[in-house]
């Protein structure tokens, strides 16, 4: 194949995927509508994110234009490569993978929210590059829902203290929580766990008083083979990769 056909064929294999991405997100927008009507709430309440893990930045500032606002990146390595490329105006770009602290420099700044505080540390390191800044950081606290020993996240019970802790630091400001059920579950079983953090989510900011400095506004959860039984379970915001983009190709 010479470098004009090559070129022909890769530009009609972006101009298909552009359109499947068109199609995605007609078929997403419509599951997520229904379920938030059917929790009793209004489709603008939940916030539709794209997880943009292997995604080129064409594809991703395509999906942009279509009006998907918020984007989550992994790995922070990943994020950087892209970052000057990404059609940023309006946009919120949230880190959503475990964040190691040696590598908080390199995205304080860059996004609105960590999903992923699972230890003060972690927040410490967060706070301190955000007031080096001059700006407050957003986090959410990853919950560890399934007790999963090769998982990162804070167990159940220790999100409150957490949370609690974190709260008090200059420079971050808690959000809410974000979850990841077991991967190998039924559907049946991943809507508990869906129950679970969401009672865990409503009993914290229940316990919130006059002083305290977090606020439970956002609930993280739910993925591409799972947003819409999130939602009905009281999901926020669904980050949801593979069904709006198709099958991740690794380099």
């Amino acid at each position: 194949m010479n470098e004009r056909s090559w070129n022909d064929a890769a530009s009609e294999a972006l101009a298909q995927r552009f359109h499947d991405v068109e199609e995605n997100v007609k078929v997403i927008r419509e599951r997520l509508a229904e379920a938030a009507i059917r929790s009793g709430r209004a489709p603008e309440d939940v916030t539709l994110m794209a997880v943009t893990k292997t995604v080129p930045v064409e594809v991703i500032n395509h999906a942009l234009s279509l009006g998907i606002d918020y984007m989550g990146e992994n790995r922070v390595q990943e994020l950087n490569g892209k970052y000057d490329a990404l059609d940023k105006d309006g946009r919120h770009i949230h880190l959503i993978g475990h964040l190691q602290t040696n590598k908080v420099r390199q995205v304080v700044g860059k996004v609105e929210m960590i999903q992923s505080v699972d230890s003060e540390r972690v927040a410490a390191a967060i706070a301190a590059r955000s007031r080096e800044l001059e700006l407050v950081t957003d986090v959410l606290v990853e919950v560890n829902i399934g007790r999963e020993a090769n998982k990162s996240g804070v167990l159940p019970e220790a999100a409150q203290e957490l949370i609690c802790q974190i709260s008090e630091l200059d420079g971050i400001n808690v959000q809410g929580l974000m979850a990841i059920p077991p991967a190998d579950c039924e559907i049946t079983q991943t809507r508990r766990y869906f129950e679970e953090i969401y009672k865990l989510f409503i009993d914290i900011g229940s316990k919130k008083t006059h002083n305290s400095s977090y606020t439970m506004k956002c609930l993280s959860m739910g993925m591409s083979s799972d947003y819409a039984e999130a939602v009905l379970e009281g999901a926020t915001m669904v980050r949801v990769g593979t069904a709006l983009f198709g099958r991740r190709i690794y380099q």
